[in-house]
């Protein structure tokens, strides 16, 4: 068996596979199918300050190869969280990363405070709006990117990952505010912006009217994105959108992904992570690979 473990901004996961955050909730549902413990990291669903009801419903459709969702960042806050679910899932023996959410500056700061060293990193959800420049999400400006970026590094008690969103002219641009910022990591991507119609009402089938569209329908864009920031910036990649097997995983590896998260192929199939690691596994085998740090940004160009 090929050695799976990968070194993320200084912290060591035995495997490559986490979660996408979102897609997991706080991991109770999936632990009753298997242990977390199988998972490199767990990536945890958004948390914000103080608690948010999300938007009102219908807020998931179905699309060809994907979902699309405007869920809005439910969650209980982070004081919930702190009392009522770390104990529980530091029973498993994984990394836990926390997913930051807010709608300022402040409100990221806040949160990082609030959680300090209690989990073992911290990802930035930068696709979030900032409402005091009128929604614009804070991951489509590079400077605003830098900005939130460093405000929250400078109180972080754990490694800092900033998740980018693919909703820009320049993504490997935004990478490179990110590390300008202190980011340890980053992830990508985030959900590509998508509409889907009712023909019969004429409406959107969202009540938000846009939401995030993930699954396999955006692989193909995920995985340029991260080979373009691969070629961008030092720092490393956590490569997610659409994975739903091993041969999917290897994909991002190749394109200089040091680790993977899978999200929406759980929701269709509870045991996908545990899938998409042996997958890996097998490639590695099977091609005569002993570590899966050999085969990272292996890319060929033609």
């Amino acid at each position: 068996m090929a050695d799976l473990k990968v070194n993320i901004a200084g912290v060591e996961w035995k495997n490559p596979v986490t979660t996408g955050s979102g897609t997991f909730g706080f991991g109770r549902e999936y632990a009753e199918y298997f242990d977390l413990s199988e998972l490199g990291a767990v990536c945890l669903k958004a948390l914000s300050a103080k608690p948010r009801l999300g938007n009102k419903s219908p807020r998931i459709a179905e699309t060809n190869d994907g979902i699309l969702n405007s869920v809005g960042l439910q969650n209980p806050g982070a004081e919930h969280f702190l009392e009522n679910e770390l104990e529980w899932l530091r029973k498993f023996d994984t990394k836990l990363i926390a997913n930051l959410c807010g709608s300022t500056v402040e409100d990221y700061v806040e949160v990082a405070e609030m959680l300090g060293d209690k989990l073992d990193m911290l990802e930035l959800n930068i696709s979030c709006p900032n409402v005091k420049v009128g929604g614009m999400a804070f991951g489509t400006d590079p400077k605003m990117v830098e900005e939130v970026t460093s405000k929250v590094k400078a109180v972080a008690k754990a490694p800092l990952i900033v998740k980018l969103s693919p909703n820009v002219t320049d993504i490997a641009e935004i990478a490179k505010a990110a590390e300008a910022g202190g980011a340890d990591a980053l992830s990508l991507i985030n959900t590509l912006l998508g509409m889907k119609i009712d023909i019969k009402t004429r409406r959107p089938v969202l009540n938000n009217n846009t939401g995030g569209l993930s699954g396999p329908a955006v692989m193909p864009v995920a995985v340029r994105m991260v080979h373009r920031v691969r070629q961008a910036v030092k720092l490393p990649i956590i490569g997610m959108g659409g994975i739903a097997s091993g041969e999917d995983a290897i994909e991002f590896l190749l394109a200089g992904a040091d680790a993977v998260a899978v999200g929406t192929a759980g929701i269709v199939d509870p045991y996908a992570w545990i899938k998409v690691r042996n997958g890996i596994n097998d490639y590695l085998d099977q091609n005569g690979y002993k570590s899966v740090k050999e085969i990272v940004g292996k890319l060929e160009l033609n």
